[in-house]
């Protein structure tokens, strides 16, 4: 049985071990979106990560509504994350680079004024990060369908801009209540075309991206990130398990390298109740590699590859505080903790300056 320090093949990416680290948005690029000399430096220390998917990172203007995140659809924005794949390469490591919309979580802040856009004219529910602090989401329009194909071709671009950058691939953000999740769940999805009602059609947009994104890319080289269970920033499904099975049916038949799987809480749960897992109903139609992550400790990660419900395991918070998390583990240290307050600030404290043992 494999074990967390066994190599995987995701696709075309060949990896020294099962510990890969997740998505984290840290906010250090410009205010134009800009990577940083700070964040090569990041990146680096953890490049002994079995891969590393980068922060979610911006496809366009339209879809980045978070300060000071990075965007890859500039050539400024290309230019400046070459040092950094350069960088992580040089350290033995892979990176690729996570495509990001936010949909109607982007603020009108970051948009000169204008509506953000969804899947149907709705509201997320709590309060914005904007550079002017905490301020009230406000209603999106519904994506009109003469848009979808401009869309389809800023995910195209960015899956070229980041190959260009020197990244080993990338991974399309369909989770987490942002753009392509509210367009796959009914609780946010209230469309009454091609893209809504069914189950067929809530995906489409999922198909259309990936293979958007895969045909520049290379399927091999390409990954999706899904969160199937409970309530993701106020999107959610009346019935999640068959949607899910059909969207990972569908990028099986695409080939994707891999699936990213967030599930809050080992074995389906969460903290304020139950929620049934429903990796196990995708792991049966999904026969490529599968990567499950949230709240995992070493002795649950392992426990996940033996039983075979994974072929690797993705940490997030813990890579924050322990660059050289994969020595940790495979020795048994003691894992250091974070500080959430600095968690989104701009600066090297709580970034670059967590020690390895």
């Amino acid at each position: 049985m494999p074990s967390l320090f066994d190599p995987v093949a995701l696709g075309a990416l060949r990896c020294p071990n099962r510990i890969l680290m997740a998505p984290l948005t840290r906010g250090r690029a410009t205010r134009d979106h800009v990577p940083t000399a700070l964040m090569k430096t990041y990146y680096t220390q953890r490049a002994s990560a079995g891969l590393i998917i980068s922060e979610a990172t911006g496809i366009s203007r339209q879809g980045l509504g978070w300060p000071f995140a990075p965007g890859i659809w500039t050539d400024t924005q290309v230019e400046a994350w070459k040092p950094v794949t350069e960088a992580v390469h040089a350290a033995g490591g892979r990176i690729v680079c996570q495509l990001w919309h936010m949909g109607r979580l982007v603020h009108p802040s970051f948009l000169g004024g204008a509506q953000p856009v969804s899947a149907s004219a709705t509201t997320a529910p709590h309060k914005a990060h904007t550079y002017e602090g905490r301020q009230l989401y406000t209603e999106a329009r519904a994506l009109a369908l003469d848009e979808i194909p401009d869309l389809l071709d800023d995910y195209a671009r960015a899956a070229r801009n980041a190959i260009t950058a020197g990244f080993d691939g990338v991974q399309l953000h369909a989770a987490n209540g942002y753009l392509i999740d509210q367009f796959l769940r009914d609780g946010s999805n209230l469309r009454d075309d091609d893209y809504g009602g069914s189950i067929e059609n809530r995906i489409r947009l999922l198909r259309q991206a990936t293979h958007a994104i895969a045909d520049v890319a290379g399927a091999e080289r390409t990954s999706v990130r899904l969160s199937p269970n409970g309530d993701s920033q106020g999107v959610n499904d009346s019935d999640p398990e068959p949607l899910f099975v059909a969207a990972a049916r569908a990028l099986a038949e695409i080939g994707v390298a891999f699936l990213e799987l967030r599930e809050p809480g080992v074995n389906g749960t969460f903290g304020r109740g139950e929620v049934p897992a429903i990796a196990p109903a995708i792991r049966k139609v999904f026969p490529r590699p599968l990567v499950l992550n949230s709240d995992y400790t070493h002795g649950a990660a392992e426990a996940a590859l033996a039983a075979g419900e994974a072929d690797a395991i993705s940490f997030g918070r813990p890579f924050i505080s322990n660059p050289d998390l994969v020595a940790r583990l495979k020795s048994g240290a003691a894992l250091a903790p974070n500080d959430p307050a600095t968690w989104y600030s701009q600066g090297a404290e709580g970034y670059v300056d967590y020690p390895a043992l």
